[in-house]
């Protein structure tokens, strides 16, 4: 059980940086986006390309950073992977969204999404093929934190933890004590008032695929991180992310976050009395659940 509720903290955490860039997307563009789960594949691979090509450059960044799997070279891929995937996020935007929004038609843009999810995905596969791979191949040893009861953690998921919750206080502080925070939730509570007080709403937009899509692309990193890289990655995540977002209440980021870790807590938990089978089932439980009992989400508002 112990295990379960420290597996289900680290999965967690990826879930919600997923989530959190999910939750600002539908809460200011208004559409539920279900190609927003292919930037977390984006982000994977992109890091898997510039991991073996600052490798090959500069060999001594090979080296692994203390106890984790990763390597120097991969830490600055993460970096750049989010600043591709955020372009990518803009980029989609671009060709697609915003087209579709400049004509007014919300529930297009949902059937857009599905579309976008499967070029993505299928490009992906046609460029790195449908097999799996990983970052390091090296075999990862799980550290004991407790014998009885028995616990063990691989410091990679260590990491993970601790650079999500790195992102999220970041995050937390920029929406919190800067202008462009202000002006962010200005515009996701009224778009047109706060264009009338002088926010430059298409900034505020590209803003949020951009914090969107770097969020992803950490998660996706990460998650592959801990599990392994394929393009399937977005396919897997995308209804825990959904459930995550849901959970939380759409608009709410500090939702999403803790949305995240109450999905990867359910979705671990349910391992103790469900066969291992029935856990991709949990994410459609606890959004039936919460769209029954709360349709707003834990810290979402009510809308008339």
């Amino acid at each position: 059980m112990i295990q379960h509720l420290v597996d289900g903290v680290l999965v967690g955490a990826i879930y919600a940086l997923g989530a959190i860039g999910l939750t600002m997307v539908m809460h200011m563009l208004r559409f539920a986006n279900f190609s927003h789960a292919e930037l977390l594949s984006v982000g994977a691979y992109v890091a898997l390309v510039f991991d073996k090509l600052f490798g090959a450059l500069a060999p001594v960044l090979t080296a692994k950073i203390g106890p984790l799997s990763m390597s120097f070279a991969l830490a600055l891929a993460v970096l750049v992977s989010m600043a591709v995937t955020a372009a990518t996020a803009v980029l989609i935007d671009k060709l697609v969204f915003k087209r579709i929004r400049e004509r007014g038609e919300e529930l297009s843009m949902v059937f857009a999404s599905f579309g976008v999810a499967l070029i993505v995905r299928n490009l992906i596969g046609l460029a790195f093929g449908l097999g799996t791979t990983l970052y390091n191949s090296d075999i990862a040893f799980a550290m004991v934190l407790s014998t009885d009861p028995l616990i063990l953690v691989r410091p990679d998921q260590i990491f993970t933890l601790s650079a999500a919750l790195v992102l999220m206080v970041v995050l937390h502080l920029v929406l919190s004590r800067t202008t462009f925070g202000y002006a962010l939730r200005a515009v996701a509570e009224n778009a047109s008032l706060a264009q009338v007080a002088g926010v430059n709403l298409r900034r505020i937009v590209i803003a949020v695929w951009v914090i969107g899509g770097a969020l992803a692309a950490a998660a996706g990193v990460f998650y592959a991180l801990t599990n392994q890289i394929t393009p399937m990655i977005g396919r897997d995540l995308l209804m825990p992310v959904f459930a995550a977002t849901i959970v939380g209440g759409i608009g709410s980021i500090y939702g999403a976050a803790l949305g995240g870790f109450l999905v990867g807590l359910a979705a671990n938990l349910a391992l103790v009395v469900l066969p291992s089978g029935y856990a991709p089932s949990m994410p459609f439980l606890i959004i039936l659940a919460v769209l029954t009992l709360r349709p707003h989400g834990l810290l979402g508002v009510a809308r008339a």
